[in-house]
This record gives C-alpha cells, sequence and structure tokens, in this order.
C-alpha cells in the first residue's frame, strides 16, 4: 500500500444554514479543499461523498453525482462514489478514498461529506436520524438515539458511578472549545449549572447533553505522497485507516457500557500506524451525547473502562489537558451534520497538525486521532494522521 497525504481542506460553517442548498455546501467545501491545495479539476480522479439521509430529509439520493455536475467536473465523466454508514458517513467516505489512494487506483481524490437537516422538523429529523438503529427491534417501538444513548449512560452511571456532573463536564468543555472554533455552530461557552438544569430529552439526558441538528459541509483532498511532495502546499500524512463493526440492536452486545467496535477499530489503527495511545497528541471522538466521549474516552484506551466520567471531570481532556479531546467543540459544540462529521475531525486534525487551529492549538501537536461512530455504536472509524 502506497503512502496517502491530506493536502488540502474545506469546510463551511456549521448551522441553521437558510439560504444554503445541499448542493451549495458540497460545491463551497470541495471548491474550498481544491484551492487549498493548490491544484485544479483536471488533477482529480475521483469523488468520493458521506451522506446519511438526503433521501429522507431533501428527498435527494445520488448526491455524489450531484455534487460532481453542479462543481463542473461532470464533463471529465469521473468516478463518483456515495458511502452512507449512519453518521459515520463521511468517516467510511474518507476511509474508501483512503484506500482507492493507497492501492494505486487512483492519485488524486476529493472526499467530502455533506448534510443538510433543518429544513425539517426537529421531530422528523429525530425520527430519520432513528434509522440508524434497527429499525424492527428498536425504531419500531419509538426508540430515538438520544434515548438508547440515555440508557446507556444509565446503565454506566450504575456500574461505574459516573455523575450527572461528570456527563454535564463533557458539555462545558466541548462548548469552551467551540467558542474558539470560528466555524462552529455554537460560539459561546455554556456553565455548568446551565447543562443540569436544560431540558431533559431522555432521562439523564438533557437538551445540552446533545449533539445539534446541523446543516454543513466538509472536504479535503488526498493524494500520493509522491505526488504531494512536488506540491508547494502543506501536507498531513495518514499513517492508519480502519474499520470495525458490531451488532445493529443494542440487546444483542456483549455490554452496554462498551462499544467492542471502537476497541477494535483503535487496536487496528495503532498496529498499522506503528503507534502507541501515548503518542497521540490530541482526538476528535464522537460526543453525539455527552456519554458518548465518556465511552469513546475509555474503549479507545486512553483510560481504563468507568473513568472517562472522571477524566472529564479532572480536565485531563480539556485543550490545556494531557489528552486535548474535541478541540474543534465536537459534534457538540461545533455542529453535527451527519455526513459532514467524520470529514470536519478530519480537518480538526489537519489544522492541529499544520499549525493553523490558532486559539485552539495544541502545542507540538504531532500525532491526531479521529473517531467516528455510526448509530449507536455498531459502526466505528479510527483514522490516525501525523505532521508531515
Amino acid at each position: 500500500m502506497r503512502e496517502v497525504m491530506v493536502i488540502g481542506a474545506g469546510i463551511t460553517p456549521f448551522g441553521e444554514l437558510w439560504e444554503s442548498s445541499l448542493r451549495d455546501l458540497g460545491i463551497q467545501a470541495g471548491l474550498e479543499a481544491i484551492r487549498d491545495a493548490g491544484i485544479t479539476s483536471s488533477d482529480i480522479d475521483a469523488l468520493f461523498v458521506g451522506n446519511m439521509a438526503a433521501g429522507r430529509l431533501i428527498e435527494q439520493t445520488h448526491i455524489g453525482a450531484l455534487i460532481a455536475d453542479f462543481a463542473g467536473l461532470a464533463g471529465r465523466n469521473l468516478p463518483t462514489v456515495t458511502i452512507e454508514g449512519a453518521d459515520a458517513s463521511g468517516a467510511a467516505a474518507f476511509h474508501h478514498a483512503y484506500l482507492s489512494v493507497a492501492s494505486g487506483l487512483h492519485e488524486c481524490v476529493v472526499v467530502g461529506g455533506a448534510e443538510k437537516m433543518t429544513d425539517l422538523p426537529d421531530a422528523d429529523v429525530t425520527e430519520i436520524m432513528s434509522t440508524a438503529l434497527d429499525q424492527q427491534w428498536e425504531s419500531f417501538f419509538g426508540a430515538t438515539l438520544f434515548s438508547m444513548y440515555a440508557m446507556i449512560a444509565r446503565r454506566h452511571m450504575h456500574e461505574f458511578g459516573t455523575t450527572r456532573e461528570q456527563l454535564a463536564q463533557v458539555a462545558v468543555k466541548n462548548h469552551a472549545h467551540g467558542a474558539l472554533n470560528p466555524q462552529a455552530q455554537f460560539r459561546r461557552p455554556i456553565k455548568l449549572e446551565s447543562v443540569l438544569g436544560a431540558p431533559r430529552v431522555a432521562d439523564p439526558l438533557g437538551m445540552l447533553d446533545c449533539a445539534p441538528i446541523s446543516d454543513g459541509a466538509a472536504a479535503v483532498v488526498l493524494c500520493s505522497a509522491d505526488r504531494a511532495r512536488k506540491l508547494p502546499g502543506q501536507r498531513v500524512r495518514i499513517a492508519a485507516s480502519a474499520q470495525a463493526g458490531d451488532t445493529l440492536s443494542l440487546g444483542r452486545r456483549r455490554s452496554l457500557t462498551a462499544f467492542d467496535a471502537s476497541r477494535v477499530a483503535m487496536e487496528k489503527a495503532l498496529r498499522l500506524a506503528g503507534r502507541s495511545r501515548k503518542e497521540i497528541d490530541l482526538a476528535e471522538v464522537h460526543d453525539v451525547t455527552t456519554i458518548s466521549e465518556i465511552l469513546a474516552v475509555e474503549d479507545l484506551g486512553f483510560v481504563k473502562k468507568g473513568e472517562g466520567g472522571r477524566a472529564a471531570e479532572s480536565g485531563m481532556t480539556s485543550l490545556s489537558g494531557q489528552l486535548p479531546v474535541n478541540t474543534s467543540g465536537g459534534l457538540k459544540a461545533r455542529g453535527h451534520p451527519l455526513g459532514a462529521t467524520g470529514i470536519a475531525q478530519i480537518i480538526e486534525l489537519w489544522a492541529q497538525l499544520t499549525g493553523k487551529a490558532g486559539r485552539r492549538q495544541v502545542n507540538d501537536a504531532r500525532v491526531g486521532l479521529a473517531h467516528n461512530v455510526g448509530g449507536a455504536g455498531a459502526t466505528a472509524f479510527v483514522h490516525i494522521l501525523e505532521a508531515a
């Protein structure tokens, strides 16, 4: 397998983008990534797009072809691929784009993710997000993505003594990071009391424990290392890209408080990268809820199982902590346009590893990790990137 580099990135603001369509957002992010990479459309061999639910949200499928057409690339008859992996769709697209370049099939590709979620009422969007669960045994009976995570949170509290305050600390920390990110949906700090006092979504999770409904798009350009070294721009090496899976329904899992797919994907990624956990300088993890980040920090092996809540409470995962987590603000504050999230995580690592993260810059960042989960843990991706 060939060495692959990220050579350019583009991202729209995340939030309620009423005046922009899905195609507008996708084209904006993609063209920005191409300009950032210092290439032209003639250099692109393929387009990969992550999208979960445009067919339900805006009644549009065939998203890859749509973006290529309105970006002016259709005349080149490029292969376009649209990939769905629930809210890990962006990470799935990145994984397969990476494999296409690493294998030698393509030399230079654009990979992006986009979602337009705010055109429907919140209740309808929640129902659509719940299609990432087992329809027959979970969604049909009224379960939502957030209610499933609430059950996980309640069990984690029972088994390990995790407190409501520790859950809330994750939200407080990520909003503090998001306040430093000009592309974030929520760019203001919040207080612990606000999280604790917010209306309940599914006990023990409140409104400020859950990622928002968001519009947005993100894109990166990947190319072979040989080609990247001939270009003038900055680059970041993809040291590993790994995927693992688990049962779709929670009821068939080994445990409610551990995502085995995350654990296995992490072990694969570390092995591929030839790295240890101690060498990771920062991580973007899947915090669709506050308990999600706590699980991720545990399942990825940064702390022992049951200690994720205490890690958040102690400041270990803050910008100035031992392992900064979700310096972008995470899904919780940066926003969570389903198909774009996995690419947005890569872009945060790109910014950190090239020294472009501004006020949220992690000192001497050399190795970063991105972790994206589909649904309630049935799909997990881990990518490790290194400063070139």
